[in-house]
């Protein structure tokens, strides 16, 4: 489908790909049967050779309905066989630092090492209100969290004392599966406050909004400040563990997907009115909505990709040339397509636009290339090897001619 299906990767473009899963379900819709879904989608997403599945906590507004992604995870975990699994991610304002170190502890042993913990402030202020936590603290909080979490995920004892938890000799019981311990991921938006901590502690950097606008030109200013702060602190920036997350939809045709798209997609714009208390002019129809959902953003293609495979490489070469290079490619799981073009999407991708970026195809291109431009010798050979049977068995095959007649 991609006219540079057999070229080696472009410089610095992801070699791993996954995706983003708040996940987003329409109201309507039957929840246990909606997460359900979600379980076969990353039973599916493994099949189709995807590298991660990160799985979001949410506890209010109705859409994001995991409450819990270390449930789910461990309920993945039991029908996958080798993506990776990451919360994506945990609320560190929400838990008592120990409880989630020790619940990541036994996820890593469940996964035999294929649990992930990305952490972060929290998302909705709705889910902060209900538990009266101060928005205005949370970034603090999640700080605090991190400092303790880091060093009882390496087998450490901790002792530390602050204004929502205490800990006193704490540990955690399980050694990490693997020598490495648990990858723990910072998530980083707009704001620096990401870069900063994940700089400082050596984690890997989770940018979750590279393809809206505001997100997309901070993504080289928040690098910069996470190189710098990582070299303060005697780590070594890694760009192979940088992940980018950006909505997409493919499909055969550019048609095709933005109708597949206009299916659900005025669901995720209700969503999004109530949530700000906005009414957005361009979410009165679902045309209108995709339109609106491409216009601006990162170059070309706007906040989505909602296009062919060849768009979709597009896009992220952009990326990886805006950003100097990055590891992973994760794609958000937006619902707007109905669950079988969903699928079918996840499917494209893998077919067409992974092959790309990894030069799986480089060596099968070659191969012809060189049988092409050497095939008068080759087939020249051919003829000869003919010929030579021939005059060495012609009158064996003369003989059996002969007494069939």
């Amino acid at each position: 489908m991609s006219p540079a299906q057999g070229a080696p990767p472009q410089a610095h473009g992801p070699t791993r790909f996954g995706a983003f899963i708040a996940p987003y379900h329409r109201l309507g819709g039957n929840p246990a049967l909606q997460l359900r879904r979600d379980l076969s989608l990353v039973e599916h997403l493994d099949g189709l050779g995807y590298e991660e599945a990160w799985i979001g906590e949410h506890h209010s507004a109705g859409m994001e309905i995991i409450a819990s992604p270390e449930v789910f995870i461990a309920a993945a975990a039991e029908r996958t066989r080798r993506i990776r699994l990451g919360t994506g991610v945990s609320s560190l304002p929400y838990h008592q630092p120990l409880m989630l170190a020790d619940r990541i502890a036994l996820l890593d042993h469940l996964t035999m090492g294929r649990v992930m913990l990305g952490t972060g402030p929290g998302q909705l202020p709705s889910d902060a209100f209900m538990m009266g936590i101060d928005p205005m603290r949370q970034r603090d909080m999640m700080a605090e969290s991190v400092a303790a979490l880091v060093p009882l995920l390496r087998g450490e004892v901790v002792t530390a004392k602050t204004g929502w938890f205490t800990l006193d000799e704490a540990r955690v019981q399980l050694a990490p599966f693997t020598p490495g311990g648990v990858e723990i991921a910072v998530a980083s938006t707009i704001s620096p406050s990401g870069a900063v901590l994940g700089g400082r502690y050596g984690l890997s950097l989770l940018s979750l909004a590279a393809s809206d606008p505001s997100g997309y030109e901070a993504l080289m200013p928040n690098w910069k400040v996470y190189e710098r702060t990582s070299g303060e602190h005697g780590h070594v920036p890694d760009r192979s563990r940088w992940r980018l997350v950006a909505p997409m939809h493919i499909a055969e045709t550019r048609e095709r997907a933005r109708a597949e798209a206009a299916w659900g997609v005025l669901d995720l714009v209700h969503y999004i009115e109530q949530l700000s208390g906005m009414t957005m002019p361009w979410g009165k129809t679902a045309e209108s909505a995709v339109e609106q959902w491409t216009a601006e953003g990162f170059p070309t293609f706007g906040r989505a990709v909602i296009g062919t495979p060849d768009d979709a490489i597009e896009a992220i070469e952009a990326l990886a040339v805006k950003t100097g290079g990055f590891g992973t490619f994760l794609l958000l799981g937006h619902n707007c397509a109905d669950p079988a073009a969903t699928r079918r999407s996840y499917e494209l991708f893998a077919e067409h636009v992974v092959p790309h970026f990894r030069g799986l195809n480089a060596g099968r291109t070659a191969s012809l290339s060189w049988a092409n431009a050497n095939n008068e010798r080759f087939i020249g050979a051919l003829k000869q090897s003919v010929t030579a049977a021939f005059e060495k068995h012609g009158q064996v095959l003369a003989d059996a001619t002969s007494e069939e007649k």
